[in-house]
């Protein structure tokens, strides 16, 4: 398989690309899908998401002190 860097995978591998998605190599093709969950239910109000793309996941923490995590109710991914 030849991803959309132009790397070359073998049939039966898979790799996590720098955009956090998983990716696997079949006869059929590539097939790729997000590797993290995004956070939908949270006070948007107070607190905001950030994503982390060295650990390919979000934190929510309060907009005025990031110190603080606020709690996310629903997640989608």
């Amino acid at each position: 398989c030849l991803d959309e860097e132009g790397k070359v995978h073998e049939f039966g591998s898979s790799w996590r690309t720098d955009n956090c998605n998983d990716c696997s190599c079949s006869r059929s093709g590539i097939s790729c899908c997000t590797s993290y969950v995004t956070p939908v239910g949270y006070d948007k109000e107070k607190c905001e998401s950030i994503f982390n793309k060295q650990t390919c996941s979000y934190k929510v923490v309060e907009k005025d002190d990031h110190s603080k995590e606020c709690p996310v109710n629903s997640w989608v991914g």
